[in-house]
């Protein structure tokens, strides 16, 4: 049992301690594929039992793509696009092909320019310093564009593995889950759910011309407010349908609240308006700045929820960007996890962000 592999998560698997990552009870023991409890417990009650995993781990297993002959996945939430992106995932791929699979495109609407779309792709990738061979959006849970991704992978893959990189969440598994059932008469599955951190270890699915496709553990990035909200308040978090703006015009000194977990003020500029790209889990709350302070003490967890009080304790404190938007094309204020706010006056603003303290906030060209 020691020397096997969870068929769901990658980790080995272990019969000794129920407390540590791979534990498999005497039940299951027999069954094949055998899957770990915590995988069990995803898949069939939706319960995400929290596992530590080490991140020099992760770091050490990217370090080694850069020896091998292999073809990189690399896959972004286009949701959390600058939050899941791999900081200096060039280093470690070496001179090996990367493939950018962008995925859930469903969450943008319909009317969405997709070449506009490829092409800011391809100008964030490269600002981030990372050359692709080819950029491939897609909606794994809708299926849509995902025959292109399985062409893009034949036509550049040759006779190499495949690794298949991401930040946790990002739906890598879904993806490859995919992948397997094009490539591999292999009867497995992948665990796959809307917590982070879902696979635990490397995954080797061998393929049927000698070589394999290896799912990498999500890469945790702390700066992403999924990352550090309790779980409690992730399903509101984490959009399933496609984004609805939400526009509001906005004079000077005006506040919104997305739940409890960040704040927005118009500090200066001429009268504009602003449109939120949030999941309809998240309420949004407009209010005058004047108040906003004694609002959110009186009502942070009740009426301004998620996350709960109780999940409040768990978070870091809120922190205050000051962004300054110049004047001209749309800007986006982007709060990694959360989604973003597109200013779409053309005459410039000052506006402040609260966030928890380590989420990364910034200005980006507008993506819509």
């Amino acid at each position: 049992m020691n020397a096997k592999k969870c068929a769901g998560c990658g980790v080995a698997l272990q019969i000794e301690d129920a407390g540590r990552p791979g534990f498999v009870p005497e039940a299951a023991r027999d069954r094949e594929p055998v899957i770990c409890q915590r995988c069990f417990r995803i898949k069939h009650y939706n319960d995400a039992s929290s596992v530590a995993v080490d991140q020099d781990d992760f770091l050490r297993l990217l370090g080694g793509i850069a020896s091998t002959d292999s073809l990189v996945v690399h896959i972004v939430d286009l949701f959390d696009f600058e939050g899941s992106m791999i900081s200096g995932l060039q280093r470690f791929v070496g001179n090996n092909p990367v493939l950018l699979v962008v995925n859930k495109i469903d969450l943008l609407p319909r009317v969405t320019n997709w070449n506009r779309l490829r092409n800011w792709v391809q100008r964030q990738a490269k600002a981030n310093g990372l050359k692709v061979a080819d950029i491939v959006l897609c909606s794994a849970r809708r299926n849509i564009g995902f025959d292109r991704v399985v062409e893009a992978v034949a036509e550049l893959r040759g006779e190499r593995d495949v690794y298949v990189v991401g930040a946790t969440n990002v739906g890598k598994s879904t993806l490859v889950n995919r992948l397997i059932s094009d490539y591999s008469d292999l009867e497995r599955e992948l665990t796959v759910s809307r917590y982070p951190g879902t696979t635990l270890d490397a995954v080797h699915i061998p393929l049927d011309d000698g070589h394999a496709i290896i799912d990498t553990p999500g890469i945790v990035y702390k700066s992403r407010l999924s990352e550090v909200i309790p779980r409690e308040a992730l399903q509101a978090l984490l959009p399933d349908k496609p984004l609805k703006p939400l526009t509001y015009q906005f004079y000077e000194r005006q506040t919104l609240f997305f739940g409890a977990l960040a704040r927005f003020d118009f500090v200066e500029g001429e009268r504009q308006s602003f449109t939120a790209y949030v999941s309809a889990g998240i309420p949004v709350h407009r209010t005058k700045q004047e108040r906003a302070d004694e609002l959110y003490a009186n009502h942070r967890g009740v009426m301004l929820s998620p996350p709960s009080k109780e999940g409040l304790d768990e978070m870091p404190p809120l922190s205050r960007h000051t962004l300054r938007i110049p004047p001209g094309e749309p800007q986006d204020i982007f709060i990694s996890g959360l989604g973003w706010i597109t200013a779409n006056g053309k005459t410039g603003a000052v506006v402040d962000v609260y966030a928890p303290k380590g989420v990364k906030v910034m200005l980006r060209e507008s993506i819509l």
